[in-house]
């Protein structure tokens, strides 16, 4: 069963500004992803690092689930960064470029020998072709890894492929990552949207990836953070008719049961629970 905690909307911040990492703390976000990647400047890293890793262990940021993304697995920040990580204990730890069901242990062996809590997860960051072809493997290879993020910039640019709206070159990638996400349990990010000031254009692309099935999404701006709550929350109509569902099914106990017309099977009814269950998570 997927862990039913609100992640709709997952903000990066860059973890190399102070005044972002505090501006962070009031950003109605579910989720922040602290970067000691592509934000960072390499002559910046190890100040980063010191910087995240207090903020994430602050216990400053509320609800928010905090999480660091580290470099990747084949820079030279990427142990250092994996055993600080460890040591600050924060909600996750996000890699880039997982490969492979084989990554995915060394970077849980590497979180136990740092000594990382338990309730530190694994976050992998699914971006390439060969990710898009192992999403299955990598996303089944440990209990820690508890989340799939969609690097879509960079599965575009190995695709060769155009950003163009409605995301058609992309399409592929993201429901192979979706089948792996959904038959191993494991909860799914959509990929970020490049344009900050076309809000009307990343609404889009926030309805098309809840309408394919996404938990929530990554953003890159705070302006984001508010429609790509609103849009991956059940509305008022849903929970509405997730309740009239369920209580038309249980009052009939057996046989064919009909809510608007149409007629309601179990599925249905799990469906039903299933939204009422995050409307509950996202108000609590």
């Amino acid at each position: 069963m997927t862990e039913l905690k609100p992640r709709r909307s997952v903000l990066y911040m860059p973890g190399a500004n102070e005044r972002a990492l505090e501006k962070a703390k009031t950003i109605p976000a579910d989720a922040l992803i602290l970067d000691l990647e592509d934000a960072v400047a390499p002559d910046a890293k190890e100040a980063a690092r010191e910087r995240v890793c207090a903020a994430a262990s602050s216990g400053d940021y509320g609800d928010r689930e905090v999480t660091i993304r580290v470099n990747g697995l084949d820079t030279e920040w990427h142990d250092a960064d994996l055993r600080a990580a460890a040591s600050a204990g924060p909600a996750a730890v996000v890699v880039p470029k997982v490969n492979s069901a084989a990554e995915v242990h060394n970077i849980e062996r590497a979180l136990e020998l740092g000594g990382a809590p338990e309730h530190t997860k694994i976050w992998a960051m699914v971006e390439t072709p060969v990710a898009m072809l192992h999403a299955e493997e990598i996303a089944a290879a440990s209990e820690r890894l508890t989340v799939l993020v969609m690097g879509t910039n960079d599965l575009a640019k190995e695709l060769h492929a155009e950003f163009v709206p409605g995301r058609g070159p992309l399409l592929g990638g993201l429901s192979l990552c979706l089948l792996a996400a959904r038959a191993t349990g494991k909860v799914i990010l959509d990929g970020v949207y490049n344009d900050v000031k076309d809000l009307p254009g990343f609404e889009e692309e926030c309805k098309q990836g809840r309408q394919y099935g996404f938990d929530g999404k990554t953003l890159i701006h705070p302006g984001q953070v508010e429609p790509c709550n609103r849009i991956f929350a059940p509305s008022e109509e849903e929970i509405d008719r997730s309740r009239r569902i369920i209580e038309a099914f249980e009052k009939a106990g057996s046989g064919v049961v009909t809510v608007d017309g149409r007629m309601i099977e179990n599925l249905h009814v799990d469906n039903a629970r299933r939204v009422l269950a995050l409307a509950e998570a996202v108000k609590s």
